[in-house]
């Protein structure tokens, strides 16, 4: 498929929106009222702190909604408002933070079921009905079947998805497999991988030196059995029909935008060193290709977490959905440097009875009784780019309101 004459053929059409309608004034009261937080900017313009009784609250220098996401959620109000009398459907979450989904749903936005096998059912989708694509965007083969169906479509792709997106056209256009350091089943990281042509998905340092260590293998040493454990270990995340033989001689590197940012740059320069070991320095641009694809509000987020975690804290919380990438990042920089901490996702996780139920890296969800230590503490606090102010300002009143009865 010709996924860049495809998107050239969606932006002419008339069915297709990326750009809100002229209602932000309509939509700003709801937006404020449901979203913002007087408290949080109080904390802001006090030097991200606030002390009341016994807790003081250190908020990060960044953190919560990024403008991606802001964007998403006006343009998919702006649609509400815009067709009134229309279905509308969104594709996936419209970002991973469960207030936002449920007041889509209060405004009867339907989503797309998904089976148990992770395959989207739009059969009850009908021509004149109208599809948000949420902000991690969406894979060239819902947007040409939702095209075909007659659908109007309001997409929200966050521009930098968009931008690792072009990257990966680039790297197809030189003929490279594309290196996708993110989750296999994320749906951001779906989406990029169907507009590459070949590519391979890494979650990690681990699995990057994995692939790099069969590169560097010489070829009369590989054996079947080698080529076998490859690509079962990968069988999820790799195109079809990929040959790890044949795919990795020109390889380019792509990324899902809410990793790591420091990992995603170790991975290029090893997949830069490796090809360079393989291929000799003189012909590294015929075998590897990289672009920036680092998104600034995943990396401004991170910056402003390593700098907390400096602090002294008796406490970390870290707010945001349990299926948020770059929350979880946030808290595996918390975990990294030994910091009792704890991942929630709304205020009702806070037990009256100093109890916390909280998600582990691991994705268990746990229980910890007494959670909060006795006498003067301070407690840092950060969110996820798709968690409101108005959900970090819930969870900062209850805190106080259980060190302060």
């Amino acid at each position: 498929m010709d996924t860049k004459a495809l998107r050239r053929s969606l932006h002419s059409s008339e069915n297709y929106h990326r750009k809100g309608f002229g209602r932000e004034e309509e939509i700003a009261p709801t937006l404020e009222s449901e979203y913002q937080s007087q408290l949080i900017q109080q904390i802001r313009s006090n030097g991200h702190s606030l002390t009341q009784g016994n807790v003081t609250i250190r908020l990060a220098e960044a953190f919560g909604f990024c403008w991606g996401v802001e964007r998403a959620i006006s343009m998919a109000y702006e649609t509400r408002r815009q067709f009134p009398a229309e279905r509308i459907w969104i594709t996936n979450e419209i970002i991973h933070n469960p207030l936002v989904n449920e007041n889509l749903r209060q405004m009867n936005v339907a989503f797309v079921s998904v089976d148990e096998q992770g395959s989207k059912d739009f059969s009850k989708v009908e021509t004149g009905d109208v599809v948000i694509l949420p902000a991690f965007g969406a894979s060239v083969q819902e947007m040409q079947l939702l095209s075909s169906k007659g659908c109007t479509i309001m997409d929200t792709t966050c521009p930098w998805v968009s931008k690792v997106w072009t990257s990966v056209e680039k790297h197809k256009k030189k003929e490279c497999t594309s290196i996708i350091h993110g989750k296999y089943n994320h749906e951001e990281t779906i989406a990029t991988s169907s507009h590459a042509d070949k590519y391979l998905v890494v979650l990690n340092l681990e699995q990057a030196e994995y692939v790099c260590n069969y590169i560097l293998k010489p070829d009369a040493q590989k054996s079947e059995a080698d080529k076998a454990e490859f690509l079962k270990k990968f069988s999820k995340a790799s195109s079809a029909g990929f040959d790890p033989d044949c795919d990795l001689e020109r390889v380019g590197i792509a990324n899902q935008t809410t990793m790591l940012k420091g990992e995603t740059e170790q991975i290029g320069k090893l997949f830069e060193l490796t090809m360079m070991k393989k291929y000799g320095p003189a012909t590294l641009n015929e075998h590897f290709v990289s672009f920036n694809t680092i998104c600034d509000a995943t990396q401004e987020r991170q910056d402003a977490m390593l700098g907390l975690v400096e602090e002294e804290l008796d406490v970390m919380v870290v707010i945001g959905g349990f299926n948020s990438s770059n929350t979880t990042h946030l808290q595996e920089i918390a975990e990294a440097k030994g910091l009792i901490s704890y991942h929630i996702d709304q205020v009702e996780r806070l037990g009256v009875d100093n109890r916390i139920q909280y998600r582990a890296l691991n994705g268990d969800l746990k229980i910890q009784e007494n959670w909060l230590p006795e006498g003067k503490i301070t407690v840092g606090i950060t969110s996820g780019a798709s968690t409101p102010d108005k959900v970090v300002e819930d969870v900062i009143k209850r805190i106080f309101a259980l060190k302060n009865p």
